[in-house]
């Protein structure tokens, strides 16, 4: 079992979200991050004042997913989430230990 995590643009999270479903992902989860990278950030114009804006609004989704559709995950983020312009962000795959479903005590692969 894999853990993804996102790093998005909050505009994108509706493509994602359908490129997931369409390969049969039924659980995502998503949290609203600010953050920065090589875009580090930008300068805004505030009632004549300019200040530096360093850290942006980003989605951050979390993918509980077996191993044998992780390739397909992937590829649905990279291509649902890609603009072509810096700060599209970034997919981090880590391993997961293990998966408990609450409600039934299922674990591993048939809890996600």
């Amino acid at each position: 079992m894999k853990l993804i995590t996102a790093i998005i643009k909050p505009f994108k999270l509706d493509d994602v979200r359908e490129a997931l479903s369409e390969i049969g992902v039924t659980g995502i989860t998503a949290t609203e991050v600010k953050g920065f990278g090589r875009q580090k950030g930008h300068t805004e114009l505030y009632r004549g004042a300019e200040y530096v804006v360093d850290f942006l609004p980003k989605i951050k989704l979390e993918i509980a997913i077996n191993d044998d559709h992780l390739s397909g995950a992937v590829e649905a983020i990279t291509k649902a989430a890609n603009t072509g312009k810096i700060g599209d962000g970034k997919i981090f795959v880590s391993e997961l230990a293990e998966v408990i479903r609450i409600r039934t005590g299922e674990s591993g692969t048939a809890a996600i």
